[in-house]
């Protein structure tokens, strides 16, 4: 067999629109645990453990970016798949940290994934209401279709990333510092939500 043709877009097909918002929903239903403890300083060891995140994030992006042309494009859904795993374990021990992993719903780990990069849509789900994190209770239906947009945006990013790949070493360079940057915003994000009260809408008692 010979090498696979490029898609003219520059987008491989594995990692179209559907595709990825099909991961995105298998990931969304999976939050991760934890083995960090609820710290008495917990921004010390949040900041540490973003910056632990974004070097193996970059150290990984950038190693799946290496294979020049056709055959890099074959690692981009590989390439997103394990950065968001990262994140996803990312968001999830700095909500231990906070001790709030209680709190962290299906809802609130997409809003901490894609807050920065998609802002509007990541409103759908959770919102800030003064000083505090209100997460919306969404059906199925409301979540893949937040998700679904979400997709789209990212298949647009993919396209520049696609053709980073026909630029061998400095390409996957770019690829690696771009994933270091995604996650450190995503550990942004997930400090600045865990570090006020979150409350679920819908629910009484004390905000978590």
């Amino acid at each position: 067999m010979g090498n696979p043709t490029p898609d003219p877009s520059g987008v491989s097909p594995a990692v179209s629109a559907g595709v990825i918002t099909d991961v995105l929903m298998k990931l969304a239903t999976q939050v991760p645990g934890s083995t960090e403890a609820t710290a008495d300083e917990p921004l010390p060891r949040a900041q540490a453990l973003a910056r632990h995140a974004a070097a193996k994030a970059a150290a990984i992006s950038g190693s799946l970016a290496l294979p020049p042309g056709p055959l890099g494009l074959v690692t981009v859904l590989p390439d997103l798949v394990t950065i968001w795993k990262v994140q996803q374990q990312l968001v999830t021990d700095i909500a231990a940290v906070y001790g709030k992993q209680a709190a962290l719903r299906q809802e609130l780990m997409v809003y901490c994934l894609f807050k920065h990069g998609a802002a509007h849509l990541a409103r759908e789900l959770v919102v800030r209401v003064g000083q505090r994190y209100l997460v919306k209770q969404a059906t199925r239906q409301v979540l893949q279709n937040v998700l679904k947009k979400i997709g789209v945006n990212i298949t647009q990013r993919v396209l520049g990333k696609s053709l980073s790949r026909y630029v061998p070493v400095l390409g996957a360079l770019a690829i690696g510092a771009y994933a270091y940057y995604d996650t450190a915003q995503v550990a942004k994000t997930a400090i600045e939500t865990f570090s006020r009260p979150v409350v679920t809408d819908g629910t009484d008692g004390e905000p978590a």
